[in-house]
């Protein structure tokens, strides 16, 4: 029987917070208490803002009502843990849908997990390899969640960076925004030595310190941080956009499952009459069906045709003429390659 009553009200809104009706026998027997008891709990969840909804019956029910204001969460250990190694795993690599939100609430989460809990995220983090078919560089969460509490904070932050060349350099900065791309995670920042904004890849970046120096934060030349990132990207001497058109003999769920996000999303392509003869459908391609792939990328030419190689299917590209013919001469070397060995 849990007698400490405050610790018997957490462990009641930890069972209440799943999405589930629990009779008040139910609730009772977990925790040990009379029914009795369980009432005056409830109205006292109540009474701290909870909004408990009670449903009538010869055993009621008690669930938390969804859609309202709600008090903060209260997590129990393995909910915490659970939570924390999920964010975690999704912010090392920049996977599509883990934005900068995710980040912030993976560093609130980790500030305030008591020493224990923090250890055996870790372990867990340690123990585990992600199996991911994205192509961004894997990044530590740490270096994440430092940035992101320097944005979120207006605090400047200090870091070594690696410039594509391999130049190294120390930075002190004003950090903006945190930008995921899909496949890479970018600081927008203003860079105090260069007096000037600039963006940073961020799996270049090592040993982020924030210098507890507080900003007030400038005003952004483009208003938004994924637009300036853009721009910046585009913007580069030797950078050139492509559109491209790719047909892909495979169908489109299954080309989607081994496309990385960035180069767009399949659409189903069913063979025109004057595709191909009569004799040349057999049933099997007639079941399997076939995808278009349409985006652009300014990317060089060559990736684009490596990551189409490397789906497994059959596919022709109808534009544009560079990755034609960047496709035709990777051909003609890997058939050289195969040939010498």
């Amino acid at each position: 029987m849990t007698t400490d009553t405050p610790a018997r009200l957490l462990q009641l809104l930890s069972l209440l917070q799943t999405p589930r009706e629990w009779p008040g026998g139910e609730l009772a027997g977990r925790l040990g208490v009379s029914r009795r008891t369980v009432r005056r709990d409830i109205d006292r969840l109540r009474e701290l803002g909870y909004p408990v909804q009670a449903t009538m019956g010869s055993d009621g029910g008690y669930r938390l009502v969804a859609g309202k204001a709600m008090p903060p969460l209260v997590l129990d250990d393995e909910e915490a843990v659970a939570i924390a190694v999920g964010l975690r795993a999704g912010a090392g690599h920049a996977l599509e849908g883990v934005d900068e939100a995710s980040v912030r609430a993976l560093a609130k989460l980790e500030q305030v997990l008591p020493a224990r809990l923090r250890h055996r995220v870790s372990t867990l983090q340690a123990a585990t390899t992600p199996l991911t078919s994205g192509d961004g560089a894997s990044i530590a969460p740490e270096t994440l969640t430092v940035m992101a509490s320097t944005v979120a904070g207006q605090e400047r932050l200090r870091f070594a960076y690696r410039a594509k060349d391999g130049t190294e350099s120390r930075r002190l900065t004003e950090p903006y925004r945190l930008v995921s791309t899909g496949r890479r995670w970018y600081l927008v920042a203003y860079d105090l030595d260069r007096q000037d904004w600039r963006t940073f890849r961020v799996d270049r970046v090592r040993d982020p310190l924030a210098t507890g120096a507080r900003f007030a934060p400038r005003e952004l030349p483009t208003g938004s941080a994924a637009e300036y990132l853009r721009r910046s990207i585009h913007g580069r001497a030797d950078a050139r956009t492509y559109e491209y058109d790719v047909t892909v003999e495979a169908p489109a769920e299954l080309v989607a499952a081994r496309l990385p996000s960035w180069l767009g999303t399949p659409t189903p392509d069913p063979p025109h009459d004057g595709d191909r003869s009569e004799g040349d459908r057999s049933e099997g391609d007639a079941r399997e069906g076939r995808c278009r792939l349409r985006g652009s990328t300014s990317d060089p030419v060559e990736w684009v045709a490596v990551r189409l190689a490397m789906l497994g299917y059959e596919f022709s590209v109808r534009e544009p003429r560079e990755l034609v013919d960047c496709v035709r001469e990777l051909g003609e070397r890997l058939g050289r390659a195969a040939a010498s060995s």
